[in-house]
């Protein structure tokens, strides 16, 4: 299940290199190589990923530039690292399992619609579908606990700024471990996994919708692409025939294809992200107690504070880690692959 060229209507094609698939891999060269590249993925949009988690949590509404001007004057760039550690902690393994259960998927399905005499183009659309869905539930086991211990650290006021930069959480929290013990007695082994379903049904139907999409524009693009070559060629009278695009030239294909498959799903998962943040990070008090907050409660305030804009606080930052995130991912996860290709 190969890419290898893309053709126009003429018949000439443009070479592009062929899809690795799992069993071409060295899967140790794969996931150290992985983790180190992701890891600096993630440093990079991490501050982005604070921004959207503090504006989906207050109950006010904060420009993300007044947003970061507070957390740079009373908090310093440390500000737009809390939870980092943890963060980083948990996406190494969650990352390989991601990356694994994307990757068997892929090659599994795709081989045995093609065997059942499926097209390549659609057997290709339904491997990186279920791939996709498979890989977001899995790494959502790691993640969601990941996901409530960092969030919690992201949302710690510093006292310095009693309307942007309040506390929006009812504990406070020294780092990752003591938001672990805190969560541990106070909610048990559940706690770490507070909005586990939603975060499925944001992250499953978005990961299959963004591979099949990708897929799909990359081989449109490169199509094109041909398309354009081949008729600046015959108007030269040059020959069309083995041409190899350059590294430069493939980068930006897969960033142009990873920004256009992104672009909706920020504005289609963004209700669901916000109900997911707000149950993994706030709580509720009754007679003394605090309690996590239900789902029907979380949409009841969201409905209060605005109603559905109230929902799409923090779209901005979210669309710029969302094009930003899947940009450096793809661009990094296929160079990572061409890195760990084993040896003929």
């Amino acid at each position: 299940m190969s890419l290898g060229t893309a053709e126009d209507d003429s018949g000439s094609e443009i070479h592009i290199p062929a899809e690795i698939d799992w069993h071409m891999l060295d899967k140790s060269k794969f996931f150290f190589l992985g983790a180190a590249l992701f890891s600096g993925v993630s440093f990079t949009l991490y501050p982005m990923v604070v921004l959207k988690t503090r504006q989906q949590v207050s109950s006010s509404r904060f420009s993300c530039f007044n947003m970061s001007c507070a957390i740079m004057r009373y908090e310093g760039l440390r500000g737009f690292y809390k939870g980092f550690g943890t963060s980083l902690m948990g996406t190494i393994p969650a990352r390989a399992l991601y990356m694994w259960s994307l990757e068997v998927t892929k090659s599994n399905v795709g081989t045995a619609f093609l065997e059942l005499g499926f097209s390549e183009t659609t057997a290709v659309a339904v491997a990186n579908a279920a791939a996709g869905v498979t890989s977001a539930m899995a790494a959502q086991l790691v993640w969601t606990p990941v996901d409530v211990v960092s969030q919690r650290l992201m949302v710690q006021g510093s006292g310095g700024s009693k309307t942007i930069l309040a506390n929006l959480n009812s504990e406070s929290y020294r780092n990752g471990f003591d938001a672990f013990r805190k969560i541990l007695c106070a909610d048990g082994a559940r706690g770490f996994y507070r909005g586990f379903g939603i975060s499925i049904l944001t992250y499953a139907p978005s990961n299959a919708v963004w591979w099949t999409s990708y897929s799909m524009v990359h081989r449109l693009i490169w199509s094109a692409f041909g398309s354009y070559l081949s008729k600046g060629k015959s108007e030269s009278n040059d020959n069309l025939s083995g041409v190899r695009p350059n590294s430069k030239t493939m980068v930006a294909v897969q960033g142009l294809s990873a920004v256009m498959a992104s672009g909706v799903s920020a504005i289609v998962t963004m209700p669901l992200d916000t109900i997911k943040t707000r149950l993994q990070v706030l709580d509720n008090e009754e007679h003394g107690r605090r309690r996590p907050l239900t789902f029907v409660q979380t949409v009841r305030n969201l409905v209060k504070e605005g109603g559905l804009p109230a929902c799409y606080r923090g779209l901005g930052p979210r669309w710029a880690s969302m094009s930003l995130s899947a940009t450096t991912m793809i661009t990094t996860y296929e160079f990572l692959k061409r890195m760990s290709t084993k040896s003929q």
